[in-house]
Order: C-alpha cells, then sequence, then structure tokens
C-alpha cells in the first residue's frame, strides 16, 4: 500500500467518527458538513474530494458494519441454527451491542431515520431469506415485514434506552414475543 492509500482511509475514518460521534451528541438534522469538518479537522476541498455530502458521508459510514451484519444474518441461513428461524434475533442484538457507538447514530434521537431504514431493509431481507425454505402457511413476505419492524422497534428502543439488558437477555425477551407467532405460521 502507499502512503496514499493510507492517507485516504485516515481521512475518511476522521470524517466517519466525526459524523458518527456528532450525530449521536445532537441528531443526524443537526449536524452540518461544517461541524464534520470542525471536528474531523478536514478541509472543505477534502471532504468533498472523497463525498458529494453529509449523506453520503453517513452512508458509507456503515458499509462495513452492514456488510458484517449481512454475514453475521447469512449463517443463520446456513449455519446449524437454520431451523431455529428466532435466531437472527440474537445476532441483531449481540451486533448492535458489540457496535454501541454506531448504533447509537443509527437509531437516532427521534423519528424515522435513514439509518433506522437502512437496517429494517437489512433484517427484512435476511429473515425473508432465512424463512423462505421453512414453508409457512401465510405469504413470507408478509411475515417477514411484520417481524422487521417489531425487531427494528424493540431495537431502537433498546438503542434509546443505553443498552439496559445484555444483548442475549433482550434477545430472549424479543424470542418469547415472536416464537409464538412464528410459530403460528407454519
Amino acid at each position: 500500500m502507499t502512503g496514499n492509500d493510507r492517507r485516504v482511509r485516515r481521512t475518511r475514518r476522521a470524517l466517519r467518527d466525526a459524523l458518527v460521534g456528532l450525530i449521536v451528541e445532537r441528531g443526524y438534522e443537526k449536524v452540518t458538513v461544517q461541524d464534520v469538518l470542525d471536528r474531523a479537522d478536514i478541509g472543505r476541498s477534502t471532504f468533498y474530494a472523497h463525498y458529494r455530502d453529509k449523506d453520503a458521508l453517513f452512508e458509507a459510514c456503515f458499509d462495513d458494519l452492514r456488510a458484517e451484519l449481512e454475514r453475521e444474518l447469512a449463517a443463520t441461513v446456513e449455519g446449524p441454527s437454520h431451523d431455529d428461524p428466532t435466531r437472527p434475533v440474537g445476532v441483531v442484538f449481540e451486533h448492535a451491542y458489540a457496535n454501541q457507538r454506531v448504533y447509537q447514530a443509527l437509531c437516532g434521537r427521534s423519528g424515522a431515520t435513514s439509518g433506522t431504514r437502512m437496517l429494517h431493509r437489512l433484517i427484512l431481507d435476511s429473515l425473508r431469506d432465512h424463512l423462505t425454505p421453512v414453508g409457512l402457511k401465510l405469504p413470507v413476505d408478509m411475515v417477514a415485514e411484520y417481524h422487521a419492524g417489531a425487531l427494528v422497534a424493540v431495537l431502537i428502543w433498546w438503542v434509546r434506552q443505553g443498552f439496559p439488558q445484555p444483548p442475549g437477555e433482550i434477545a430472549q425477551m424479543c424470542q418469547k414475543m415472536i416464537t409464538p407467532g412464528v410459530m403460528a405460521t407454519f
């Protein structure tokens, strides 16, 4: 790798860290590009050499996180727990707990954010993949949408409350609520 590649990675990391920190402190809507530049100590032209706007930076903040969660959720479809339709729930809470600061930025302080919409889509797609081969009495898309919505709502609540329960405990509570509905669809 050249020094330039390291400099690019360092610049992008500084911008992403600055944005995540500011979102956690103020909320996404109140953060400006200038705020990010000031926090990261990066010039405006450098910012625009890497990102078209704040939204593009926000999406880039979660590329690695999204890929990691997708791999972990995919493993629930293919791995030894593929017969457990509630296993993705545990994976999501464990992932959020391991990445608390980023999830605090993702889940925002109020209303639906692009972060929560991205998270919903990711969980929905994983649940659909997880439920498709098991043979449901109801449409898979409807069942996945229902459970993804409930899971994202509980996840947002948990994050905004400051992760009051360990991930295994909150996942068990969720699974107790989810399991009867999942089992009724078979």
